[in-house]
């Protein structure tokens, strides 16, 4: 039971530091062990970003306010070094907790696009100039959910029905969301995924079950003569549902669409941070027999 913001940091602090034993070996390093263990602080990060604290100084001035939790804080230089340097770990976090919610399960999914702006529009000429975004693949692309253009990425998303984020990619913002979509299936199998009108294509959907045994399902446009039975019109319907949710979450409590990040590889340590944050609360709220996992806000934010 999780009662109130300590609760919330010693159930997040004992999964972290118990798969942080696991994958441990993977990330040896020379010289003396740091005063603040690693298991602290990637604990730290993670909940930070569950509460919304995605800026370091405002997550290590929140710190220094619960020092009984975590006695040793970083410099920020320090903080931001050694986050970066365990980037892979935030990942294989989110990993092992996934094989722990047995994803191999849940076979029908979803696929969706965010985008990841990197620079605000009015300040890219200079920002791309002087940066490495250009260097990593950042470009313009459009936006048309939102009838923006951005500088930036885009972040497709492969969710479970229950709300688990199974698998992602980022990409250039002007790439098509069918071609980076049609990648990131490729890396699965025996699947059932629905998508939007993004992702029609007759050819990467037969190509997808013959090699992989993935049946994609997309909402027909609406000029298509043959369109989708209700059955499976109202299956689409919950599923927007699904996919609101989470992306209201990462959105709105985990800030994932706005960049503080300097350089691409700051971005993709945040990005890991956020994504593995949110499956850590699905895994908990799975732990405590929730059954709605996706109340993830009232784990961050008891009351």
């Amino acid at each position: 039971m999780i009662n109130d913001f300590n609760d919330f940091c010693t159930w997040m602090y004992v999964v972290t530091d118990d798969i942080w034993l696991k994958i441990a070996p993977f990330f040896n390093r020379p010289g003396p062990r740091p005063e603040c263990p690693d298991s602290e602080l990637l604990a730290m990060a993670l909940i930070g970003e569950c509460r919304g604290w995605d800026v370091e100084t405002e997550m290590l001035s929140q710190w220094q306010d619960h020092r009984d939790l975590f006695p040793i804080i970083p410099t920020q230089s320090r903080f931001n070094r050694r986050r970066r340097g365990l980037m892979q770990a935030f990942n294989l976090i989110r990993q092992v907790v996934l094989q722990c919610l047995d994803i191999a399960q849940d076979r029908q999914c979803v696929i969706d696009s965010l985008p990841l702006p990197v620079v605000q529009f009015h300040l890219v000429p200079s920002a791309a100039s002087s940066s490495d975004w250009k260097a990593n693949g950042s470009t313009f692309g459009k936006v048309p959910s939102k009838k923006q253009t951005i500088f930036g990425y885009k972040l497709h998303l492969l969710i479970a029905m229950n709300g688990v984020i199974l698998d992602f990619e980022l990409a250039p913002a002007n790439e098509f969301d069918l071609e980076v979509g049609f990648e990131l299936l490729s890396e699965h199998t025996r699947l059932q995924v629905l998508g939007d009108k993004a992702y029609i294509s007759a050819a990467k959907a037969a190509q997808l079950w013959k090699e992989n045994r993935i049946q994609l399902k997309t909402i027909p446009r609406r000029n298509q003569h043959k369109q989708l039975p209700r059955a499976t019109q109202r299956l689409f319907n919950s599923v927007r549902q699904i996919i609101e949710t989470v992306n209201a979450q990462l959105s709105a409590q985990f800030h994932i669409e706005v960049n503080h990040a300097h350089t691409f590889w700051g971005l993709c340590t945040r990005l890991y941070t956020k994504l593995a944050a949110h499956t850590l609360c699905v895994y908990i709220n799975r732990l405590l027999g929730k059954p709605d996992f996706l109340q993830i806000k009232a784990l961050a934010f008891p009351i």
